[in-house]
């Protein structure tokens, strides 16, 4: 039957719906960094505790990935990102009401419960929506919603705390999830596997331990460092429980998700595309957001206005990617867009303390343009190498592999970021006070705070030599980001197959032992087919 007019617009509404599911998740991310100086003065939070705010919602969500993408193609993909969606809601409006840091704490990790779901259902949906040939500009209107919501967190934070109380940062997700969630009901198909094996719940409990053992241990390692505290022992645990999930994996017979799936090189290598594009972003907003509100004396939301080229440039490059990619080739276009990306963290290593904005705007352009390029490419890869009943597990697994690349980007930037500024400052604190040594040596912010309350000369010397070593810090971590982007393009430019191998209609799909694309059911009428 051919399709209307209005049955292909509602079904791209539908897709809206999808877009402000992952939206409201990379905002809520960044908005939350933006505010933890507000959370430690309004709650009282302790040091540890703005930390907990933050690391309890990476550590559920990182550690539920996977278990979510597999109950979502067992009991409907739908159905599991509504749940989603009103868990994450819940979680939000509820936090936006608490008298104390511990009660947050335990709300962000129901949210990040919420997020584990949305995160890799969003994407994992859209082949029961979209035809194959129209499945590349649908997977770059979704990435479009995904990093759009990272920029636009400092944006959003700055003009909610400046005019409203700080519950509005959580609160704010309430109207963007109740917009998602009438959109996914009454626009969105649902789908599951019909024939789809019993649960691997012990896979799913290694699974949930060993990530969250590692997270935990990448989480509390700039805190500590890799010998202190418990970061050896849940490094080493978080290990040893991966290498027995996948273990057990390789010999189940119903296993949580088929790891013959990396013998696929468009899954393997779109997925480290996936991962390196995590790592490089976590460093950008990381370092460059201090760089620009401190050095350059802007607030926070004026700090999000100036990531704005990014936004631009992302949603530009994304919206240019599905006509690149069809010309060229995933392999061309992934590997350019990231060779692109490795070209604007060059351009970071440039500003001094003394710069202008003009070089920060042009190398954020450039950068934003390359991932929006390449990551539309990489998804679009990455989901047509997966067979459709494992849709929703395999996103999982690429999910898991980002949110660990974005985990361990902060972890290992934030120390050469660290190590390069107290570098810069040996020399600079001989005769001062012990404990405003230690202040000035921990943070660019603390010796921000320390040079005003010296006399003004001597103030004034001890802030350009602290923002000098900053900015000599900064200079070295956006080279390593530059490292990392470039090393990637050059794999990807190896290994990834251009375009996906024909596919023998009548076989079974390679990597699902349970049926072929047949097993995938489509049920539940949506309002285009009303």
């Amino acid at each position: 039957m051919a399709i209307t007019e209005r049955q292909i617009r509602l079904r791209w509404l539908g897709l809206a719906a999808l877009v402000l599911s992952g939206l409201v998740v990379g905002l809520d991310v960044t908005i939350l960094a933006t505010a933890l100086p507000t959370l430690s003065a309004k709650l009282d939070a302790s040091t540890s505790q703005l930390q907990w705010i933050s690391a309890a919602y990476m550590l559920s969500m990182a550690g539920l990935l996977l278990p979510a993408g597999m109950c979502g193609d067992r009991f409907g993909r739908r159905r599991l990102l509504m749940v989603g969606l009103v868990v994450f809601g819940g979680a939000s409006v509820a936090a936006s009401q608490v008298g104390s840091a511990d009660w947050l704490i335990g709300l962000r990790a129901l949210m990040g419960v919420g997020a584990a779901l949305i995160v890799p259902l969003t994407l994992s949906v859209l082949p029961s929506m979209f035809a194959d040939e129209e499945r590349p500009r649908a997977v770059a209107f979704s990435m479009i919603g995904t990093y759009l919501g990272l920029p636009l967190g400092p944006v959003v934070a700055g003009w909610l705390l400046t005019n409203f109380a700080w519950g509005s940062i959580f609160l704010i997700n309430a109207p963007v999830v109740v917009l998602a969630l009438l959109g996914v009901w009454l626009l969105v198909p649902e789908s599951k596997d019909l024939r789809a094996p019993r649960p691997d719940w012990l896979g799913s409990v290694l699974g949930l331990a060993g990530i969250t053992s590692l997270t935990y241990a990448i989480v509390e390692q700039p805190e500590h460092g890799w010998t202190g505290g418990d970061v050896v022992v849940t490094f080493v645990a978080g290990l040893v429980l991966m290498g027995m999930f996948i273990a057990w994996e390789t010999r189940s017979r119903s296993p949580l998700v088929d790891l013959r799936i990396f013998l696929k090189g468009r899954f393997t290598w779109s997925t480290l595309a996936f991962t390196t594009v995590g790592f490089v972003m976590s460093g950008v907003l990381f370092g460059l957001s201090q760089y620009i509100q401190i050095i350059q004396g802007n607030d926070a939301m004026g700090t999000g206005l100036r990531m704005l080229p990014m936004v631009a440039a992302l949603m530009l490059g994304s919206l240019a990617s599905t006509r690149l990619t069809a010309h060229w080739g995933s392999r061309v276009i992934v590997a350019g867009g990231l060779l692109v990306t490795a070209l604007g963290m060059t351009l970071l290593t440039l500003p001094s303390a003394s710069s202008g904005y003009g070089l920060i705007a042009i190398a954020l352009t450039v950068g934003g343009l390359g991932i929006g390029v390449a990551m539309p490419a990489a998804v679009d890869a990455m989901m047509g190498a997966l067979p459709r009943a494992q849709m929703g597990v395999g996103m999982g697994l690429s999910s898991t592999l980002r949110q660990l690349g974005s985990v361990l980007g902060v972890a290992v930037l934030g120390s050469i970021l660290s190590s390069g500024y107290r570098d810069g400052l040996i020399g600079h604190l001989t005769g001062m006070p012990a404990s405003l040594q230690n202040a000035t040596e921990g943070s660019l912010a603390g010796a921000a705070a320390v040079a005003r309350h010296l006399p003004s000369a001597i103030g004034g010397t001890l802030q350009r030599a602290a923002y000098d070593a900053f900015t000599g810090g900064m200079s070295d971590m956006m080279l390593v980001c530059a490292g990392v982007a470039l090393a990637g393009a050059l794999l990807i430019f190896l290994f990834l197959p251009a375009r996906a191998p024909a596919i023998d209609a009548a076989a079974p799909e390679p990597g699902n032992a349970h049926g072929s694309a047949a097993s995938l059911e489509v049920v539940g009428a949506t309002a285009a087919e009303a």
